[in-house]
C-alpha cells in the first residue's frame, strides 16, 4: 500500500507568494504556479482557492488555458482575451507548444536518455490516479534525458510530446524510477525523500497570439 494513503489530504495551497507574474502583454498572462496550489477549483468550498482565481482577482481578463497538477509546480500561460484564449487553446491541442520538464526521480535509469511511448488510462477505481492500457489507453509520448545522477536519485529532463493526465508521473514509474515525493505513485523512501513532488513546469514554447511569433518563457526550478 502506497503509504500516503494513511495520510489524509488536508488542502493548504501556500500563501506567499500570492502570484508570481512571469510575464504580461495584452494577449498574455504567464504565472510561475507554486506547488500545492490548484489550477482551477475543486468541487469543495474549501478548494476555490487556486491559481485561476488569484489570477483573475490580480488581473479581471485573465482566462486560464491549459492545467498544472496542484503538486506540480512552474510556468503556465493564461488569456487576456478571447481571441487569444481561442488560439492558445488550439495550439495546445494541435501540439504546437513545447514544453520541459524538470524532476528527480528515484533511483538511476539505465540510459542517459530514451523515449516513453505507452497509452494511458483513468484507473477508476483510484481515480484520479491513471494507469498503461495498451488496449484502451489513449497515445502518450515522453522523451527524458539524465541531467544528473546523484546517490540515490537522478535529476531528468523530460519532454512531454502529449499532455496527459498524469503522465510525466506513471510514465518514469512505467521505467522503475518513480518521481520522488510523488504521493500518488511512489512509497517508501521514494514518496519521503522529498517534502514535495520533485517535478516542475520548466519552459513553455508558443506562438504569440498578436504575430505568430515564437516565445519561450521559463522558470527557475525551485528543488
Amino acid at each position: 500500500m502506497n503509504s500516503s494513503a494513511l495520510v489524509p489530504f488536508v488542502y493548504d495551497p501556500p500563501s506567499e507568494p500570492y502570484l508570481t507574474v512571469v510575464h504580461m502583454d495584452e494577449d498574455l498572462l504567464v504565472v510561475d504556479k507554486p506547488s500545492g496550489l490548484l489550477s482551477v477549483p475543486g468541487k469543495a468550498a474549501e478548494h476555490s482557492d487556486c491559481l485561476e482565481y488569484r489570477a483573475r482577482a490580480a488581473h479581471e481578463k485573465a482566462r486560464i488555458v491549459h492545467r498544472l497538477d496542484m503538486d506540480t509546480s512552474g510556468v503556465m500561460v493564461l488569456a487576456m482575451n478571447p481571441q487569444a484564449h481561442r488560439h492558445l487553446g488550439l495550439q495546445f491541442e494541435r501540439r504546437k507548444t513545447l514544453k520541459t520538464y524538470i524532476a528527480e526521480v528515484w533511483g538511476h535509469p539505465d540510459a542517459e536518455e530514451g523515449q516513453i511511448d505507452l497509452p494511458l488510462i483513468c484507473d477508476w477505481p483510484n481515480r484520479p490516479k491513471q494507469m498503461v492500457s495498451a488496449e484502451h489507453g489513449r497515445s502518450a509520448l515522453t522523451r527524458w534525458k539524465v541531467l544528473e545522477r546523484r546517490d540515490r536519485t537522478t535529476r531528468v529532463r523530460l519532454f512531454p510530446h502529449t499532455g496527459r493526465s498524469h503522465q510525466l508521473r506513471v510514465h518514469m514509474l512505467s521505467l522503475g524510477h518513480p518521481i520522488v515525493g510523488d504521493r500518488f505513485y511512489a512509497s517508501g523512501e521514494a514518496l519521503t525523500a522529498f517534502g514535495r513532488l520533485a517535478l516542475h513546469a520548466e519552459s513553455l514554447e508558443l506562438h504569440h497570439p498578436a504575430d505568430g511569433i515564437r516565445v519561450l518563457f521559463e522558470s527557475r526550478c525551485p528543488f
